[in-house]
C-alpha cells in the first residue's frame, strides 16, 4: 500500500496569505510615517507662523519708523567761521548725518556760563525727505522746543549768499533780550543756511552780526561735491568786510537797510 507524502501545515498559508498580510503591513507602516511627517510638518509651519504673528507689529514698526540722524564722530569738519566774529565766546562743532545720505554741519557759540547765544546749521540735503515744514516753525523748534512756534519776519539782510529772511518772535521788542533767526536756501546745490543769533545791543547790531557770520563762512572741503566748491568759489567775491565792530556795513536801501519795515502777518 502506498504511502501519500503529507505536506506542512501552513505551507499553504505562507505560499498565499503571509505576503498579503506583509504587504498590507508595509503599506499601512508607510502611510502611517508619511501622516507622522506630514503632521510634524504642519506643526513646525503652525509654530513659525505663531512666532512670525507674534513678532510682525515689531517688524512693521521697525519698517515704517522714520530713520533718525544721527552724531558722526571724528569728522574733519568741512566749514569754518572766522573767530573774530564772537570774540571771548566758546564755539563748538558738531557734524550729523541721515542714513540717507543727508548731513548738518552745525556750529554753535556760548557766552558765560555756557549760555548759548548763537547757532548756525549748515544742512546739505541726501535722498531722505526734508521734513523741515515752515521756515519759522523750524527755526522756533530749533532756538526753544518747548517754546511758542509763532514767528513773524523780521525783514531780510544780505549776504554773500543773497538775500537771507530774518524772523524773530511774534510781539517781539526792540530790546535788546531779542533774538533774530535766519533761514536761507539755495537751489543749486541744495543747501540749506539756518541759525540764531542773540548777540548785539540793538536789531541793527543783531542784523549785522548774523550778515557777518554768514560773509565769514568758509569752505574747507566738499569732498567730491564740485558744485558746493564752486558756489563758495562764486560767492566769495561776493563778499564785504565786516566793521571794526565786528558788524557788516549793510545796504542803504530800504529792503536790507538796518531800519527796513516790518512785513506783515506772521510765517
Amino acid at each position: 500500500m502506498h504511502s501519500f507524502p503529507a505536506g506542512s501545515a501552513d505551507s499553504h498559508y505562507r505560499t498565499t496569505i503571509h505576503p498579503a498580510l506583509a504587504s498590507l503591513v508595509d503599506e499601512v507602516c508607510g502611510t502611517l510615517a508619511r501622516l507622522c511627517a506630514y503632521l510634524m510638518t504642519l506643526a513646525l509651519m503652525t509654530i513659525g507662523g505663531i512666532a512670525l504673528w507674534q513678532h510682525l507689529p515689531d517688524i512693521t514698526a521697525m519698517e515704517t519708523a522714520p530713520k533718525a540722524w544721527s552724531q558722526a564722530g571724528r569728522m574733519a569738519p568741512a566749514f569754518a567761521v572766522s573767530q573774530f566774529i564772537f570774540p571771548g565766546k566758546i564755539e563748538t562743532y558738531e557734524v550729523f548725518r541721515h542714513p540717507e545720505g543727508g548731513r548738518k554741519d552745525v556750529f554753535r557759540w556760548s557766552g558765560l556760563g555756557g549760555t548759548p547765544v548763537a547757532e548756525l546749521e549748515i544742512y546739505r540735503p541726501g535722498e531722505e525727505i526734508d521734513q523741515v515744514g515752515s521756515a519759522a516753525g523750524y527755526l522756533a523748534a530749533r532756538m526753544d522746543p518747548a517754546g511758542p512756534r509763532e514767528l513773524e519776519a523780521a525783514g531780510i539782510i544780505d549776504s554773500k549768499f543773497g538775500a537771507v529772511m530774518l524772523f524773530r518772535r511774534v510781539g517781539g521788542t526792540e530790546a535788546a533780550s531779542a533774538c533774530l533767526r535766519f533761514f536761507k536756501h539755495v537751489d543749486e546745490p541744495k543747501f540749506r543756511l539756518s541759525g540764531w543769533s542773540c548777540l548785539g545791543e540793538n536789531v541793527p547790531a543783531r542784523r549785522a552780526a548774523i550778515g557777518c557770520m554768514l560773509n565769514r563762512l568758509v569752505l574747507l572741503s566738499a569732498g567730491n561735491d564740485t558744485k558746493l566748491t564752486e558756489l563758495f568759489a562764486r560767492d566769495e567775491v561776493r563778499r564785504s568786510d565786516c566793521a571794526a565792530s565786528g558788524a557788516p556795513a549793510l545796504s542803504a536801501d530800504w529792503v536790507t537797510g538796518a531800519d527796513n519795515p516790518r512785513l506783515r502777518g506772521t510765517l
